[in-house]
């Protein structure tokens, strides 16, 4: 079982940043998508920002130009950078491995309060 440690959300005001990590159990090259995942309260949960074994990124449009994610394979962890942070951005924010299509793992989220 992989276990995904995750770190850094918190309250930030309107326009500060935060960095979100994740710490995977397992080494990430196992993995052939990484990603962060956000959840508001009575919306459904939806993609921030994936990057792929090949180093390639994908972000939502509301978070391009705000948002970066990275991973350090040495230390199994990828990151989200958040600048810019928006009071519409808060919410509960999961970290997403996928090994396979039926290999899939989810952190236990972290929440990111921003203050407008």
């Amino acid at each position: 079982q992989v276990q995904l440690a995750e770190s850094g959300g918190g309250l930030v005001q309107a326009g500060g940043s935060l960095r979100l990590s994740c710490a995977a159990s397992v080494e990430i090259f196992n993995f052939n998508v990484m990603g962060w995942y956000r959840q508001a309260p009575g919306k459904q949960r939806e993609l921030v920002a994936v990057i792929s074994s090949g180093g390639n990124t994908n972000y939502a449009d509301s978070v391009k130009g705000r948002f970066t994610i990275s991973r350090d394979i040495a230390k199994n962890t990828v990151y989200l950078q958040m600048n810019s942070l928006k009071p519409e951005d808060a919410a509960v924010y999961y970290c997403y491995v996928r090994a396979s299509i039926v290999r899939q793992y989810w952190g236990q989220g972290t929440q990111v309060t921003v203050s407008a």
